[in-house]
């Protein structure tokens, strides 16, 4: 009975949600905006390295985490893909983090592509490494974090800075970064993964702020024996320049920087062009044929120059492939201090297993609950018999008695010529004895086995019968009916008619039953599972919603389980007596005109 309740209650509309794993407690919904409204990227970039910043405005839960956020895991949107990420930062005394995730596939223009993290296991004790957050186009990463970490490159190359005369500042646009002041440099030698090859092309970008117009500052370059590719800005202007097979060439924004502000500067070579970006956007570019560069990273100034960048740098960038358009647009739009691609959803905790709630609360249900379910299941299962076989007995007596009342009121003449003779246990008065949960109908049956009409006429045609033809001795037979046997035999049919009105309305007692006693039945199942739960809360002193929700949910399942059978009835009950109704109004019409034939003919 239990399995067969919980696959009823499976029918009915579940809650449920998917979780990646049972072991964490917490996650944060993300939605990445693409759309107008958010970054404003119509194409479909790929492998983008996303920021996301928690702090206590969007993220009120760093009590919920480990200390250093090792318990952090980026999911993808559909709740099964582990995102490849990194804490650039994790400070929950201040409520602050900068966690950098690898995004496979951001969709253009659309507000549906979600990613989830979860947090809030204290098993997790180890942080995914750094070095995979990034594909392996991305050649050199510098967060500018703190301490030893400070001129390190996140990604699996190794091209950590070397020398460094730049200032340090722990609050950065991102974390930490490096503030310069006209002479200092960071540099980085020459490496293998660090060069400009013309036929993949390259891409350098930083976030830059400048207090004040430039002399000709170089944000970062490489530079290899008089070939050099470098992002500067003089006085206001950010350009590019590469040296080409004809020299140097150089792409420039017409337009000022605004002082005192970060923005994210970026450019790229390849495909015989260098171009120019600023927070995103295209600004300038220019036909351009590099040559290759194998040299050392400058950020700041150019080795052994003093007109350097006087200003803050924060994550800089080094791809040894010209990302695109919507590549850049999609990182610019996610580093800022607004970024307007991540916006953040709220958190949810896990609440158990993805079942339904009816299941769960089946599984709560006390023994003294099971007893009344089970009872009100029986009633349910005995109302639904009975109205399924009154349906079918009712459907098969009104068409039945259609038919005989079509040929009774074509009959001229004699009334009694449609009757034949029928043994003590013929199979019409037999009908109306059937159980009345499921009536038989066989295939060789009377043609008005079950018509209460042909049962009135019957009896009537027997009782007149029984009356015409006898005679006395020494008299004639009789060929009249008398007021007196016409009342006979109008009593004879009235009682026939009682008889099968009663056999009619058999068996619905048990859904007036049903009807009344279901409900009843049910409460009486909550008030004594109510009284259960409260009992158990004051035995154990536990008081609280958890403890008693349970318990109260489970009560109430009796009820449900007494309106279930009830409400059904109900419909069922006042259907069928409508339709008995229908029947009882044919007979006594038909009582009536029977009668009247019958004394005109036989008066």
């Amino acid at each position: 009975m239990r399995k067969l309740l919980a696959v009823l209650f499976c029918c009915l509309p579940m809650a449920s949600f998917a979780w990646w794993s049972d072991d964490w407690n917490f996650r944060k919904e993300i939605t990445l905006d693409t759309t107008p409204a958010g970054a404003d990227v119509a194409a479909t970039p790929v492998d983008v390295p996303v920021l996301i910043r928690l702090h206590l405005g969007n993220f009120g839960y760093f009590a919920d985490t480990q200390p250093d956020g090792s318990d952090l895991r980026v999911v993808g949107g559909d709740d099964k893909t582990p995102l490849k990420f990194h804490i650039e930062r994790y400070d929950p005394v201040n409520q602050m983090a900068f966690i950098w995730v690898r995004v496979p596939r951001i969709a253009g223009g659309s507000a549906a592509e979600k990613i989830h993290l979860y947090y809030g296991n204290q098993k997790a004790t180890t942080a995914p490494p750094s070095a995979d957050s990034y594909d392996a186009n991305q050649a050199l990463v510098y967060h500018f974090g703190q301490d030893a970490a400070a001129l390190a490159d996140s990604t699996a190359n190794d091209n950590d800075a070397v020398t460094s005369t730049a200032e340090l500042t722990p609050a950065s646009l991102i974390g930490g970064g490096v503030k310069f002041s006209g002479s200092a440099v960071i540099s980085r030698p020459a490496s293998a993964s660090l060069r400009l090859i013309p036929a993949k092309g390259g891409t350098l970008s930083a976030w830059v702020r400048i207090d004040q117009p430039q002399g000709n500052a170089q944000i970062l370059g490489l530079e290899d024996q008089g070939k050099r590719w470098v992002l500067g800005v003089r006085g206001a202007q950010v350009y590019t320049a590469v040296t080409g097979a004809s020299g140097e060439v150089e792409a420039k924004d017409s337009a000022d920087l605004a002082t005192g502000t970060w923005h994210h500067l970026a450019a790229t070579v390849g495909g015989g062009k260098l171009i120019l970006f600023v927070n995103g956007k295209e600004v300038a570019n220019v036909a351009a044929q590099p040559v290759e560069i194998a040299g050392a990273l400058n950020i700041g100034n150019s080795a052994g120059g003093s007109n350097g960048l006087v200003g803050e740098i924060d994550e800089v960038q080094v791809a040894n492939v010209a990302r695109p358009l919507e590549w850049l647009a999609a990182s610019a739009k996610a580093q800022g201090q607004e970024s307007p691609l991540v916006v953040y959803g709220a958190d949810a905790q896990r609440e158990g297993e993805d079942v339904s709630y009816f299941a769960v609360t089946m599984k709560n249900v006390t023994v003294d609950g099971w007893v009344v379910i089970i009872i009100l299941a029986i009633m349910f299962v005995i109302a639904m018999l009975i109205m399924i076989g009154k349906t079918l007995y009712l459907s098969k007596i009104k068409k039945q008695n259609a038919a005989f009342l079509k040929e009774y009121q074509a009959l001229r003449g004699d009334p009694t010529s449609l009757d034949h003779d029928e043994s003590k246990d013929a199979p019409g008065d037999a009908a109306l004895d059937e159980s009345p949960f499921m009536p038989h109908f066989g295939e060789q049956e009377d043609k008005y086995k079950f018509s209460t009409l042909y049962r009135l006429y019957h009896h009537g045609v027997q009782e007149m019968t029984g009356r015409i033809g006898l005679k006395s001795a020494g008299a004639r037979a009789v060929t009249t009916l008398s007021p007196q046997a016409i009342e006979a035999i109008r009593a004879t049919l009235d009682a026939t008619m009682v008889r099968m009105t009663q056999k009619l309305q058999s068996q619905m007692v048990l859904l007036t039953i049903a009807i009344a006693g279901g409900p009843f039945l049910g409460l009486l199942g909550t008030v004594v599972g109510v009284m259960i739960t409260f009992a158990a809360i004051a035995a154990s002193g536990d008081v609280n919603v958890n403890a008693i929700a349970p318990g109260i949910a489970a009560a109430l399942a009796a009820t449900v389980a007494g309106l279930a059978v009830a409400i059904p009835a109900l419909f069922g009950y006042n259907w069928l007596n409508t339709k008995i109704k229908e029947v009882n109004a044919d007979m006594r019409v038909f009582v009536d005109e029977f009668v009247s034939r019958v004394a005109e003919h036989y008066s």
